[in-house]
């Protein structure tokens, strides 16, 4: 039975890679903004699983990736009963399609892509084959995250700017492959690309990133998490000197989760003088855990009962396996397969 579409709303979606535990900058960076879109879009998200096997090899490392993964979105506000939830490895027609997409796309676009660049320029650099240790994982992500896309009639998917290219590709194979068989068999995405966060900066001032070992973990311990802030890097300022906040590691931070009156006092003890950092990163901490408290709850209760996840996990694949059937059904008529 195919699911009806509730309204005439636009299809947003958007891909999850389990790849490690989520920190604060993807919370701030990817998952509030892209939570934000089933306000206004028919909203799907997928984790990423097989994507994943490029980096990650180990099966418990991989399984337990998807249930936190899972379990912070869930955690951050993902209401199943009004998107969809599910794993890309429990939709194989993602898989049929990525296949045909092959016979679409030039070896050339693939080339082309940044994080096969990225990999031959490294080889080169150390004077190896231009193609050492690239798998053809790597070398047609591309496609399969095209797949991702298509499927499901997308309009809209959230990127950062790096990833634009993604959907470039994504739309130069559905365009391809719409011009052969002479129909809009299949529609054509458009990346939103956020503009209103900036680089999340990390206990070292540079970005929040596990590649710079300077996160601040999504739902650690309040004890930790407190420690951790702790730990971000400010400048050798005595207590007593006026300080400037739109310099500061903390207060950058701060700025993303503080109310603006919350805001605006910070700012004027630093400007006053007489504040040391340990309260800056007291401040920090406080607002910080306000808003993490609530769902560190939730997301603990998720991972101490992984049957949760797993029947919201398998409930999102029958609603996206519905819809994916369709449209693989079509296309396969549309190819002469059927």
């Amino acid at each position: 039975m195919i699911v009806e579409e509730k309204s005439k709303k636009e299809v947003a979606l958007t891909g999850i890679k389990p790849t490690g535990t989520p920190h604060i900058g993807n919370y701030l960076g990817a998952i509030k903004p892209a939570l934000k879109l089933a306000e206004h879009y028919n909203a799907r998200y997928f984790i990423a699983d097989y994507h994943a096997l490029n980096v990650i090899r180990n099966p418990q490392e991989l399984k337990d990736n998807v249930y936190e993964v899972a379990a912070t979105w869930l955690a951050c506000g993902l209401d199943p009963d009004k998107v969809i939830l599910y794993k890309q490895s429990s939709v194989p027609e993602t898989f049929e399609l990525a296949t045909m997409l092959m016979a679409f796309t030039a070896k050339g676009l693939m080339n082309r892509a940044h994080s096969y660049k990225a990999n031959v320029a490294e080889n080169e650099a150390k004077g190896k084959d231009p193609d050492f240790a690239v798998n053809m994982g790597l070398y047609t992500y591309p496609v399969l995250m095209a797949a991702d896309i298509l499927l499901f009639d997308t309009d809209v998917v959230p990127v950062g700017k790096d990833q634009k290219q993604h959907i470039e590709m994504a739309v130069d194979i559905a365009h391809v492959f719409n011009h052969n068989y002479k129909c809009e068999c299949i529609r054509i995405p458009h990346p939103i690309i956020g503009e209103d966060i900036k680089t999340i900066v990390g206990l070292d001032g540079r970005k929040m990133s596990k590649t710079y070992n300077n996160t601040i973990p999504m739902f650690a311990s309040s004890k930790k998490l407190r420690k951790t802030i702790m730990k971000i890097v400010t400048n050798s300022q005595a207590i007593e000197e006026p300080k400037v906040p739109d310099e500061c590691n903390v207060f950058s931070l701060y700025k993303l989760f503080a109310s603006k009156n919350q805001q605006k006092s910070l700012k004027e003890r630093y400007q006053n003088g007489g504040m040391g950092w340990g309260e800056a990163k007291q401040e920090l901490f406080e607002v910080m855990e306000k808003i993490i408290a609530p769902k560190r709850l939730i997301y603990e209760d998720l991972m101490n009962d992984k049957q949760k996840i797993d029947v919201i996990l398998k409930s999102g694949a029958e609603k996206a396996r519905s819809i994916a059937s369709a449209k693989i059904r079509a296309l396969r008529k549309t190819i002469g397969i059927d």
